[in-house]
């Protein structure tokens, strides 16, 4: 296994300014040490039939389940779920323990 992962795929609101969110959610992912890792994505490629209207993808690795437990009881996150929240049009989250099929290449 490798890990715990918490992904939220999302469609802002039309009036957001999406790079305060990104800001904010940077600035959540660095003050609480349970998240191993984040990244997030625009996407470029998708048709909109297909993304149905969803913009953008976030992605945070814990190590265990219970590390991705604490990060969601985290007094910071609750108050960043209050913003994030409101400026989200649609949202699909999945929160899963992640099976490795193929390990990075090491350089």
């Amino acid at each position: 296994m490798a890990g715990f992962k918490h992904l939220a795929v999302v469609k802002f609101k039309e009036d957001v300014v999406v790079e305060e969110i990104l800001k904010g959610m940077e600035k959540l992912v660095s003050e609480i040490d349970s998240v191993k890792s984040f990244e997030w994505g625009q996407d470029i490629e998708g048709e909109e039939m297909l993304r149905q209207g969803f913009t953008h993808a976030f992605l945070m690795t814990f190590n265990k389940k219970e590390d991705y437990t604490a990060f969601v009881s985290h007094p910071t996150h609750i108050e960043f779920s209050a913003t994030f929240s409101t400026a989200i049009d649609k949202i699909v989250l999945l929160d899963f323990p992640s099976v490795l099929a193929k390990a990075p290449a090491s350089s």
